[in-house]
């Protein structure tokens, strides 16, 4: 596999990133990551403009424009010959002097990689249990993509040691926040509901492209907090995310989790705005 590193091309056998970089050491940076349709990073405008305010917050300056972003990504795909594909990009700090402060780290490292992607039309469905990690509720880095996912991972391993496929967090207050790997979505009295940003959500670029297909759809919509026992009262559960879109959730804490023909015609609203992307 070909990546990109710092303004090259290179076999994934050579791109070598320093022990010093601080996205190593200390999860020092963000990333993004989206689906390639037909050698076309699918809303990457969206995925760049949320890696521009995280890198703002954090103080990384990105080192390429968004439009020089978007040609070496399609020449990454062209170089793979991945018409079809998931792309990764990272951006950290770059290396600096030892200790937390990020002093003389004015180099940012980005990459880019290719990884294989599940066909578009592929419908996964997943059990999902409530993890005993708790996100902070009123963190202001839980509102971009950064490389410091611990949390998350041990809420996932969590999960899979319970048998399940994904976890959802709970924040401080007690309240719904997200999955590991993406926004929840849940169905109320024909009402499509999600968690407000905020609230140690991540403000997901799937999570927005829903709240419009269900515009378009002319379905009701409303951002709630909502306390995990209330969830179980919901008539539909689903995961949205950038690889693998819409996923519904067939149980919740080991009881079942009863289908909704919205969720249904949800994903196949999301299948054809791929499609047509």
């Amino acid at each position: 596999m070909i990546v990109f590193l710092n303004g090259e091309f290179l076999p994934e056998s050579e791109a070598v990133v320093p022990v010093s970089d601080r996205g190593f050491l200390y999860g020092d940076g963000l990333f993004e990551t989206l689906r390639i349709i037909r050698g076309r990073p699918f809303r990457l405008g969206q995925h760049l403009e949320r890696l521009s305010r995280g890198s703002e917050f954090l103080k990384i300056k990105i080192p390429h424009t968004p439009k020089e972003i978007q040609k070496f990504a399609e020449q990454l795909a062209d170089k793979n010959g991945l018409k079809d594909a998931v792309l990764r990009i990272t951006l950290t700090r770059g290396s600096g002097e030892r200790g937390y402060s990020p002093k003389g780290a004015d180099k940012p490292t980005l990459v880019m990689t290719l990884h294989p992607a599940p066909p578009i039309d592929d419908l996964v469905e997943w059990a999902l249990i409530t993890s005993s990690y708790r996100i902070p509720a009123s963190d202001p880095i839980s509102s971009f993509k950064t490389t410091s996912k611990l949390l998350h991972v041990m809420a996932r391993l969590e999960a899979e040691e319970k048998g399940a496929n994904e976890a959802l967090l709970i924040n401080t207050n007690g309240e719904v926040a997200e999955a590991t790997s993406g926004n929840l979505f849940w169905i109320y009295h024909d009402n499509v509901c999600t968690v407000p940003t905020g609230r140690g959500v991540l403000p997901g670029i799937t999570r927005a492209i829903i709240l419009e297909i269900c515009q378009s759809m002319e379905l009701e919509t409303s951002k709630r907090v909502i306390k995990p026992e209330a969830l179980r009262n919901s008539q539909g559960i689903f995961i949205s995310q950038s690889v693998l879109g819409i996923v519904p959730v067939t149980s919740f804490d080991g009881v079942p989790v009863e289908p909704s023909p919205l969720v249904d015609q949800i994903a196949h609203n999301y299948c054809e705005l791929l499609a047509n992307a």
